[in-house]
C-alpha cells in the first residue's frame, strides 16, 4: 500500500503513521526511518503498534526504500512528462506493479533479514 503526499511535514507523517497502523492493527510494525525532523517532532504521536527504528545520520545506503526508488527510477529516467499529474500516474502504476517478491528482493538487506531471523520473525 502506498500513499502520496504533496509535501512532507509532521502533519503528513502523522497521517501516514495513523493510516499504516490502521492497515496493520494486529502486528508490531518496525519502520526504519532517517533523521528527518518530521520523524522526531515532539508533537508526533507514534501509534502503539509502530516502532520507529532510526538509522545512523547520513547513511541513506542503509535505508531499504532507497533501493525501491532506484528500481522505480530505472523506468522514469528517460521519460518526459507533460505535467506533474502524468508523473504521479506513472509512479502509481510502477508501484502497483511492484510485487511483494520484487520489493523483498530489493529491500531485503542481509542485516535486516538476519535481525528478523534472530528475532524469530522471519
Amino acid at each position: 500500500m502506498f500513499w502520496q503526499f504533496s509535501h512532507v511535514d509532521t502533519e503528513c507523517y502523522q497521517q501516514f503513521l495513523n493510516e499504516f497502523a490502521a492497515c496493520y492493527p494486529n502486528s508490531l510494525n518496525v519502520l526504519q526511518v532517517d533523521n528527518g525532523l518530521f520523524h522526531k517532532a515532539k508533537r508526533l504521536q507514534v501509534p502503539e503498534n509502530i516502532v520507529l527504528l532510526f538509522q545512523p545520520p547520513h547513511s541513506p545506503e542503509l535505508n531499504p526504500i532507497e533501493r525501491i526508488w532506484e528500481h522505480l527510477k530505472q523506468d522514469l529516467k528517460w521519460e518526459l512528462f507533460d505535467n506533474l499529474e502524468s508523473l504521479r500516474t506513472k509512479v502509481a502504476q510502477l508501484l502497483a506493479d511492484l510485487t511483494p517478491q520484487i520489493a523483498a528482493s530489493l529491500a531485503g538487506y542481509d542485516f535486516i533479514l538476519n535481525a528478523l531471523s534472530v528475532a524469530n520473525i522471519f
